[in-house]
């Protein structure tokens, strides 16, 4: 099994990404994707973040 991804953000790419979640003009799928990055950045697993965003997988 391959290691799972973590990523590491400055705090302003966090920024960044938690204004692209919240902008109104922004594709739903765009905002998901930023807020599945930020969440992977404070720790959670592919399975919680899959979980959440009702991406379920597993």
């Amino acid at each position: 099994m391959p290691a799972p991804l973590k990523i590491k953000l400055t705090p302003e790419e966090d920024r960044t990404l938690l204004e692209l979640s919240a902008a109104e003009k922004v594709p739903r799928r765009t905002k998901y994707r930023a807020i599945a990055l930020r969440l992977n950045a404070q720790g959670c697993q592919v399975r919680e973040i899959a979980k959440y965003l009702d991406w379920a997988l597993f």
